[in-house]
């Protein structure tokens, strides 16, 4: 290289010190990011479950509920006073 000569040598260690500090806080942030990204992802559960447990009791399908409600004796008895 032209500028090896003109360059001091006595910088790349600080050159080296600087790469291994921002890796240093970038590896921190990281970290950081998961712990809190654990706790979002825990407290989302958490939140959930209760819809999860009331979920389970109505149907997935608008037409099984339809067909469920039909047979029921109590639909009928509706059907019959309107």
């Amino acid at each position: 290289m032209i500028f090896s000569s003109t360059l001091p040598n006595s910088n790349d260690g600080y050159v080296a010190a600087a790469y291994i500090v921002f890796f240093a806080i970038v590896l921190i942030y990281v970290a950081i990011m998961a712990v809190r990204l654990g706790r979002v992802e825990r407290r989302v559960r958490e939140l959930g479950a209760p819809t999860r447990d009331r979920d389970a009791d109505i149907p997935s399908h608008p037409e099984t509920a339809a067909a469920e409600n039909e047979d029921s004796p109590t639909h009928t008895q509706e059907r019959e006073t309107v």
